[in-house]
């Protein structure tokens, strides 16, 4: 076969290809197209049923809330946080058709991205499979840290490239960060977080030493207007369903005595966190005055008047410092952060 007849079956074989690549794509914009003439953008308001109202409790601390806390699931896009891309299209396209290529995306990074639509731009809806609109813009985050740490560079690097090829399948462009100042960002944020990420634990214990007695702890809780048994420990949920402090029985070593009750606050995930300890403080004192025991830390070292004031000190301090920086405690970006 000659140099010639080569080069003729060469370009006959590219020719078909681009053949079949431009149906490809011409069928891919036809959907497109067809979502935008029949997709319907409103939900069914008499389909939905109204959220049920939740009020504070004290349970059981084995006990897990009937729903994620609303706010987790509402939580949008945010440059404080994440690094957002924002993607503009020429017309509007589908939440549908948008998520059929963010899919893939979602499962690689998991609970790390997220991504909204907007119809004007301001106006940002978090994006969720099933969604019925149609929007102009999209944007897509990847949050830069939580208490794992901070993003690794790879892994940033590999989202911005992922959403280019995104953009160019979609025909939307691109507006994004550079890379290099995000991941300055994001080591300076994980270390406000180290800082900020304060747990306080407050322990009942016998005052003379041994197991807390059993039948008297439990008596005590039911004056405090407690059900159940010490035995299950128990968890104060806000209207939300979120854990504000919770109280666990510690075991001695053979495995049957009582050896505490602990009491336990996570001070970033708790809304109106200052009241939440003095509640946590009140009721462990209660508890304690009914069995003549007392509040020691993980060390074992007494908490009197002025420690547990000091504690309630620390406390306020990390609220401050961290409103300050625009994470209220148990607020959607602190829930996201301290997760």
């Amino acid at each position: 076969m000659s140099e010639f007849q080569l080069g003729l079956l060469i370009i006959g074989a590219l020719a078909i290809v681009g053949v079949i690549v431009y149906n490809r794509v011409q069928e891919r914009r036809a959907g497109i197209d067809a979502e935008h003439a029949f997709g319907s953008r409103h939900s069914d308001v008499l389909m939905e049923e109204p959220p049920p109202r939740r009020e504070p409790t004290l349970e059981p601390v084995t006990r897990k809330p009937d729903q994620a806390p609303a706010m987790a699931t509402e939580a949008l896009p945010d440059e404080s946080l994440d690094y957002v891309i924002d993607l503009a299209v020429q017309r509007p396209l589908s939440a549908s058709t948008f998520l059929e290529y963010w899919a893939p995306l979602e499962h690689r990074f998991a609970r790390g991205v997220l991504a909204a639509g907007s119809e004007d731009g301001r106006s940002w809806t978090r994006l969720a499979h099933g969604d019925p609109g149609a929007y102009n813009a999209y944007q897509t985050a990847l949050q830069l840290v939580s208490r794992a740490g901070a993003v690794s560079d790879g892994e940033l690097i590999e989202f911005r490239s992922e959403m280019d090829n995104l953009a160019a399948m979609i025909g939307a462009a691109v507006k994004a960060p550079e890379v290099r100042r995000a991941m300055e960002r994001a080591r300076e944020l994980d270390e406000f977080c180290a800082d900020a990420d304060i747990q306080i634990a407050l322990n009942l214990v016998a005052a003379g030493g041994g197991p807390l007695p059993a039948a008297q702890l439990e008596q005590a809780m039911a004056a405090a207007g407690l059900e159940g048994s010490p035995e299950g420990g128990f968890a104060l949920r806000d209207a939300g369903g979120a854990v504000v402090y919770s109280a666990s029985p510690v075991r001695g070593e053979d495995g049957h005595e009582l050896a505490k009750l602990a009491f336990f606050i996570d001070v970033p995930r708790v809304a109106d966190v200052n009241r939440a300890y003095e509640s946590m403080v009140h009721l462990a004192r209660q508890l304690a005055a009914g069995l003549d025991g007392i509040l020691v830390d993980d060390n074992g070292r007494a908490l009197d008047e002025q420690a547990l004031s000091v504690i309630g000190a620390e406390v306020d301090a990390v609220r401050q410092a961290l409103e300050g920086r625009g994470f209220a405690p148990g607020g959607p970006l602190a829930l996201r952060l301290f997760a």
